[in-house]
């Protein structure tokens, strides 16, 4: 009988043994779908939108100036927002906030689909891109909470990857659900997720480690004003026109400029400054935040010059432009799991400079690339640059938020995604000047071939010297590293 039960008890034993890992990965899958369906939605919103803008101008009457404030209100507001919203998940409770966020986006998808007016509607999305700054920002910070060290490389790719597929996606799902049920059902999709979103939310992210909430004297509302109102008014300054910069964007420029005076002045004043002077003396997150505005404005650089080269330098017809501008989003949401691995196995400083090599090598295959290699010849380079990026992503969003506390986390991921979205403002409009100057076109709608072709290969010069800048940074940083 002795010998029986040390035999049951040794199974027991050798169950539980084997049964750990496995409870262990099944609630690490939970956690990360908790993070990346907040993360999906929120990237979906910002592409799936654009797609809707003539059915919009149609259904509500306007015009389609008017109807590009729906996809622009949300970009505003998510730029606007980012950092006050981390900070305040720092202070508060970063699980709380992400659900408040979550319930937010959710509940201004409803009032995007019943939107009677255009105003109403822009108003709507305005609501639905704070809820997406809370869930874009905070799900990052809670990375560091809900993954261990070792797997957080993993994590990052996972993110980074459902956020290529919801933006890859929105565009064609957005057509379909126009096409079958109207507009307004490119907004209501959002609600049934969202309530899992916030349901998954709940349930498994870990409560953050700050459980009370602190003084309200904690916060810098003058700061977190000034700060939102210098974002608004710079991206204002680089999207006002649309690829014209008049006195109006010059005013705009001049008062931002103003702006971050004035939010200088009153952060060293600040008891509690919104951003403290200690994060921003941190070598590393200043490196990794000038090499994300840098990387994000290579990356609509592609989006800008490829329809036209495809298109007016190739020949191409719009079907086979959308499928051809398609392999770089594929390659990139493909790319980002295997990043996260070879972020935890070799480091993360190493995989940023990898992937920075990727886009520098791209970047100068296409500034001399010849024509008659046709769309091949375009798509492997870009497919290089998305790799690299996607590696890019992964690690440099690792090496941030490993290298600092977890009471600074919310307000870095709040950073973090300000860099990459000031990258792609200023990217839009910068790089568009200089193809169309390149393109010697005042209207790039009207320029010849032989001009798409110059302008396109002095653009991808001048992001291989942005990627080569980067590159150099991150080489600094992989130095310093070794030395200490």
């Amino acid at each position: 009988m002795k010998a029986n039960t040390h035999n049951t008890n040794s199974l027991k034993s050798a169950d539980s043994i084997s049964a750990g890992p496995m409870v262990e990965n099944a609630h690490l899958r939970k956690t990360m779908l908790s993070l990346a369906l907040p993360m999906l939605l929120s990237s979906l919103a910002t592409s799936i939108a654009n797609v809707g803008l003539p059915t919009l101008t149609q259904a509500l009457n306007a015009s389609f100036q008017d109807a590009q404030w729906v996809v622009l209100a949300y970009l505003l507001a998510i730029t606007t927002s980012a950092i006050s919203i981390g900070r305040m998940g720092d202070i508060i409770n970063k699980r709380l906030l992400l659900k408040t966020g979550i319930g937010l986006f959710t509940a201004a998808s409803v009032g995007c689909a019943l939107a009677p007016t255009m105003g109403m509607l822009i108003a709507a999305r305005v609501l639905q891109g704070l809820g997406a700054a809370a869930m874009m920002t905070l799900t990052l910070a809670l990375v560091g909470e809900a993954v261990s060290q070792e797997k957080t490389g993993r994590a990052m790719g996972i993110l980074g990857t459902v956020s290529a597929i919801g933006t890859a996606l929105g565009p064609a799902l957005g057509g379909i659900l126009i096409a079958g049920a109207g507009w307004p059902a490119m907004f209501l999709i959002n609600i049934p997720f969202g309530l899992l979103a916030l349901f998954l939310a709940s349930r498994y992210l870990p409560t953050s480690q700050t459980q009370t909430p602190r003084p309200r004297s904690g916060f810098d509302p003058l700061g977190m004003l000034l700060l939102s109102l210098t974002l608004a008014l710079y991206a204002l300054s680089m999207t006002w026109g649309h690829g014209t910069f008049d006195a109006r964007n010059l005013a705009l420029l001049a008062a931002a400029a103003i702006g971050v005076g004035l939010f200088v002045w009153a952060e060293k004043r600040a008891k509690f400054p919104l951003i403290q002077t200690a994060i921003l003396h941190h070598s590393v997150l200043r490196g990794s935040l000038i090499m994300s505005t840098l990387v994000a404005t290579i990356m609509i650089s592609t989006l800008i010059v490829g329809p036209f080269y495809l298109s007016r330098a190739l020949g191409l017809p719009m079907q086979w432009v959308g499928l051809a501008m398609s392999a770089g989003p594929i390659v990139a949401a493909l790319s980002g799991i295997p990043a996260g691995y070879g972020v935890d196995k070799l480091g993360a400083r190493i995989m940023v400079s990898s992937g920075l090599v990727g886009v520098v090598f791209g970047s100068m295959i296409l500034a001399i690339i010849p024509t008659d290699l046709g769309v091949l010849g375009y798509v492997v380079p870009i497919c290089l640059i998305t790799a690299g990026y996607a590696i890019f992503q992964t690690a440099n969003n690792t090496l941030v938020i490993q290298s600092v506390s977890a009471d600074q986390r919310g307000v870095v991921s709040g950073m973090l995604n300000l860099s990459r979205n000031l990258g792609l403002i200023t990217g839009a409009s910068v790089m568009g000047a200089i193809f169309a100057f390149a393109s010697a076109s005042h209207d790039i709608q009207l320029a010849a071939a032989t001009d798409i072709i110059r302008g396109m290969r002095l653009t991808y010069g001048v992001t291989a010297l942005l990627a080569t800048i980067a590159l150099g940074i991150s080489a600094n940083q992989l130095r310093n590293k070794s030395n200490q």
